[in-house]
This record gives structure tokens, sequence and C-alpha cells, in this order.
């Protein structure tokens, strides 16, 4: 028997669902949202300690790795694909892995997710190195592919992080640093793509974008290292430009053009 309260499975506070009004239903989930942010707030400590960890590590050429599987998994990868055009990063520096491959992000892969020996297999495609960090992301804290790849990980000197909805899962005492936001039964019985999604959601928009910060790829409070990969995104930095130089519009656009990011058109500026 587990020694540990399986929130995720836990029976809706909701019932006869399907005899509910549209806006019933709606003020409903809406009103079991409201309670995800202040769920994430009582984790902020152990979010901060992962942060800081993974920072001083990644500063010494360490990568960051999410592992997870079905709507976990599509998050992590989510996450880490926003990196490089927002933050101007390689793409091979936060990356994201799916049990099961990259198919699995649009269609689910019978069974991909009861592999304990897997998940290492596919962090050893990347050549993983002791400045690594993997972050295991599962709602149950009990999927077998993510407590393998953190365990193995953690064998091979890795630092290892989980986000989870079950606290005293067993993902929890895997990994050094647990993450366990508690949101509560879901509004569909153990739908964990609805709150516990959402709270994986917000956990990993902090522990991304707090690195980033850290690492120095953000100034002041703009994005200087994005990349330039639209016409929006070109207007947008050349109006940064323009605030942080107090230069004209076309003046900051012909240097942003010039230095490809708003980071090194202000070093070359400011020289």
């Amino acid at each position: 028997m587990s020694n540990y309260n399986k929130i995720t499975e836990e029976s809706s506070h909701y019932d006869s669902l399907e005899q509910m009004e549209t806006t019933s239903i709606l003020k409903s989930m809406n009103a079991e949202d409201k309670k995800v942010a202040a769920a994430v707030e009582m984790t902020i400590p152990q979010i901060t300690k992962l942060v800081d960890a993974m920072a001083l590590r990644f500063e010494k050429g360490g990568r960051l790795f999410y592992i997870g599987a079905g709507t976990s998994g599509r998050l992590g990868i989510l996450d880490a694909s926003e990196i490089p055009p927002t933050f101007g990063m390689p793409h091979d520096r936060v990356i994201g892995i799916i049990a099961g491959g990259d198919s699995a992000i649009r269609k689910a892969v019978e069974g991909a997710e009861d592999d304990t020996q897997q998940a290492w297999k596919d962090l050893e495609a990347h050549k993983p190195i002791v400045n690594d960090t993997v972050i295991g992301i599962a709602a149950s804290g009990t999927t077998p592919y993510v407590l393998g790849g953190v365990a193995a990980a953690m064998n091979n000197g890795l630092l290892t992080g989980c986000i989870t909805n079950n606290p005293g899962s067993p993902l929890t005492t895997a990994v050094e640093i647990p993450i366990a936001v508690n949101v509560g039964p879901e509004f569909v019985t153990g739908s964990t793509r609805m709150k516990s999604g959402t709270s994986q959601k917000l956990v990993l928009n902090m522990l991304s974008t707090a690195l980033m910060i850290k690492i120095g790829r953000v100034k002041g409070n703009k994005m200087v290292n994005m990349q330039l990969s639209n016409k929006k995104l070109v207007d947008r930095g050349t109006r940064y430009l323009v605030e942080a130089l107090e230069i004209p519009y076309d003046d900051a656009e012909r240097l942003l053009q010039q230095h490809g990011s708003v980071k090194k058109a202000i070093d070359a500026y400011q020289k």
C-alpha cells in the first residue's frame, strides 16, 4: 500500500457534470482554476532552490532537460521550445523530452510511459554531463519513465528536480529538489490536463524565466536577446532601443538590423 494520498485521483468536488448548464460548468472550472496560483505560491521556496542550483551549473555549460509523458511531457517541450526565440539561447541548452519520442507530442504512444529504462536512453543521446539538470514532470508522481530517468540522472551526478501534484509521491523522494503543487482534485476526476497541467505550466514559466534572468538574458525588464524572427519582434526590439538609447525609430531599426539583437546593439552603441 502507498503511504501518501493520491490527490490527483481523488473524486471531484462536483458531480452530475453532464446535467449542469454551460455557465455552471465554466464557473465551476474557473473556481477550481483560482486555486492554482495559490498552490504554486506555496512551492516558491523549492522553486528558488532549483533555480539557484540550475543557474550555477548552467553558467558552467550545463543544460536543462525536462522529461515527462503525455501532458507533462508536452508542457516540458513547450517551455523548452520557447527559450530560443524569447531569450536567444541555442536550441541545445533547454531540451524537452517526451516518452514515446516526438510523435507523442501530437498522438499518445501506448505504453511509452511504462518503460523505466527509456528516459535515460533518451537523455544519453544528448551526451549528458555533470553540470546538466534533469527535471521530471509527472502529475501523479508515479510515472515509470520519469522515475527511471531521474534515478539514472542522479546516479550519474546530474542535478535532479521534479514538478508533481502529489506531495509524498515516489517522484518527490527520487530527486534532489522536488516541487509538489497540491491543487486538489480535478474538476473532472483524474483529468490532470486541467489544474495539474496549469500548475505545471506556471512552475515551468517560473523556472526557465528566472533562470534566464539569472544568467543575464534580460536587461531591465526587456527581452534583449530575443530572436528577430518576424516584423512584430523587429518592431518591439526597435522600440526597446528607442527607449534605452533615446534615438529616433529609424536609427534604432538600422542599429538593430546591423547587430542582430537588442543587447548587441546597445553594447555597440554605448562603446
